[in-house]
């Protein structure tokens, strides 16, 4: 299995999944492959208001107008692809096959070559069109993925509920992660 992973941010609120994310994966020593999406550099620079550079946790990072980049090829291998957080226009995109820009070129790319693509859906509540949207993106072989925390760890803190988020995205991946708290480990 390849030890590189295609992370797209699209413009949902909830950038700091993203954060939270690819700082866990930069730990495991996973090569990121960072597509944001411009809706997603607005959203970043009013909710992580701090001097954050997501750009950095990255070994490589790709312009979303770039179709040409090597992401957006079936030939480029990947362990999967992960957009965190998948706004309801990026869901759509990908539910329909619309490869307007890289981060749903490369999202098309993990399901015609069967890899697999977490939509980390944080938007809430979910519109017809969105549940409609899930269920086509679904049938194609995404993974959907809300935002959901979990609260049988014991959160303490919101890194607390927003790692038990990204920690579930590293399972679905079957990344390793030692940090993770399981159901009932603690019995």
């Amino acid at each position: 299995m390849e030890n590189k992973l295609i992370v797209g941010v699209s413009g949902a609120s909830g950038t700091i999944y993203a954060l939270n994310l690819l700082n866990k994966l930069a730990k495991l020593n996973i090569q990121i492959d960072l597509v944001i999406s411009t809706g997603a550099k607005e959203v970043i620079a009013h909710e992580l208001k701090k001097e954050i550079n997501l750009e950095k946790l990255a070994s490589r990072v790709y312009d979303n107008k770039n179709l040409g980049a090597a992401i957006a090829s079936g030939s480029y291998l990947a362990r999967g692809m992960v957009i965190a957080p998948c706004s309801s226009s990026s869901l759509a995109k990908i539910a329909h096959g619309i490869s307007d820009n890289l981060l749903t070129r490369a999202a098309s790319v993990c399901l015609k070559e069967n890899r697999p693509l977490i939509l980390l859906i944080r938007e809430a509540p979910y519109s017809r069109p969105m549940l409609k949207n899930m269920l086509e993106a679904k049938e194609a072989g995404a993974i959907i993925m809300p935002a959901s925390p979990s609260f049988y760890n014991n959160p303490e803190n919101i890194d607390d509920l927003i790692s038990s988020v990204t920690e579930r995205i590293l399972d679905l991946l079957k990344i390793k992660n030692k940090s993770a708290k399981r159901w009932r480990d603690h019995d």
